[in-house]
């Protein structure tokens, strides 16, 4: 599976070029005020998790869905096909003849 976060390209199709313009939409539209470098971080980097009221104040503040800003490649992951193990022996079954405890 495969995660990218387009919120960049989301906010140029809305003309929004800059953090301190998303900033300012946030603040505006949403009511979420983040510090400059938070909003930096969400432009530049992909972060690792997203708190969900970031997530829609994002939504909110450039008209979009979370689909726009998150793009989820869910194709399985191909792994390599492992050799099959070879199968321990097993204990012999004891023989008609013999017994499996000494007598009492």
């Amino acid at each position: 599976m495969k995660i990218q976060w387009r919120l960049r390209m989301a906010a140029a199709q809305r003309e929004v070029w800059t953090g301190t313009e998303l900033r300012r939409l946030l603040a505006e539209k949403a009511g979420l005020e983040l510090s400059s470098a938070s909003v930096s971080a969400l432009f530049t980097k992909e972060p690792s998790q997203v708190k969900m009221t970031t997530l829609a104040a994002l939504c909110t503040a450039l008209e979009c869905t979370p689909n726009d800003l998150i793009e989820v490649d869910t194709t399985p992951v191909k792994r390599p096909i492992a050799p099959p193990r070879p199968v321990a022996d097993l204990p012999q079954a004891v023989s008609a003849r013999g017994r499996s405890m000494p007598p009492l």
